[in-house]
């Protein structure tokens, strides 16, 4: 059976072998938030090889197996939720206190889509400037990282997820949500890791991310954006 009760939140959350976040997230969302109001927690699984799905199983999250893809494993996870409000989140992206209850009022005041701030997990001065433009209402400052809050029925109504963009998949549907909703950035901040940009590099790893940006803009396609991402940043 599926909930018609607005005020509460089914969390959706895309892994592939988090083993090392995926654990501590969902502890820190029990922290974090009323468990009167996140009645459903949903880890959806591409395919991982470590104790990813062992970890989130034991800790009461709901295991969902999908193809490989965040866009199509956030819409499988869209698919079985039962609630009406939709909170997607990266595994290795903390919410702020009370982010449940904060959402819902954002929702009570007629936004049906949005997200939080962002800040890194680095006290690099590189990666605070980058982090304040997600302070600002414009789709261009939208990324995964910030998380997305949005109604079922308005997730329904644009489609969801593009399962054609392997990246990027965040930032299209973001996009495309400016057009029909009034998106809103709550004041509050996520904490996510900057695992990537210590791997890459800082500054090589956010011009990379700026190409991209541009190649969309200039209008490439999801296979273009990712023959891009495939040479320069996941090799």
């Amino acid at each position: 059976m599926r909930s018609d009760n607005p005020c509460n939140i089914s969390i959706i959350i895309p892994v592939l072998n988090e083993e090392s976040h995926i654990g501590v997230l969902l502890g820190n969302l029990k922290k974090r938030g009323d468990q009167n109001l996140i009645n459903e927690i949903l880890v959806v699984d591409g395919g991982s090889t470590d104790r990813t799905t062992a970890i989130a199983a034991a800790m009461g999250a709901q295991v969902l197996q999908s193809e490989k893809g965040r866009a199509r494993q956030m819409n499988h996870g869209a698919k079985h939720a039962r609630n009406t409000l939709l909170y997607f989140l990266h595994a290795d992206t903390m919410p702020p206190e009370n982010f449940d209850n904060i959402i819902l009022d954002a929702v009570e005041k007629g936004h049906e889509a949005g997200c939080f701030r962002m800040k890194f997990d680095h006290r690099s001065w590189f990666l605070r400037f980058f982090s304040w433009f997600s302070r600002l209402n414009h789709k261009i400052c939208r990324g995964g990282d910030q998380s997305l809050f949005i109604t079922r029925e308005l997730f329904l109504s644009t489609g969801g997820f593009n399962e054609a963009y392997i990246i990027y998949e965040d930032n299209e549907f973001m996009g495309r949500l400016y057009e029909v909703a009034d998106f809103k950035i709550l004041p509050q901040c996520v904490q996510t890791s900057a695992r990537k940009y210590k791997e890459k590099g800082l500054v090589k790893l956010q011009y990379h991310f700026g190409i991209i940006h541009l190649k969309k803009f200039l209008g490439a396609g999801p296979e273009q954006l990712y023959d891009y991402y495939r040479r320069k940043i996941a090799s």
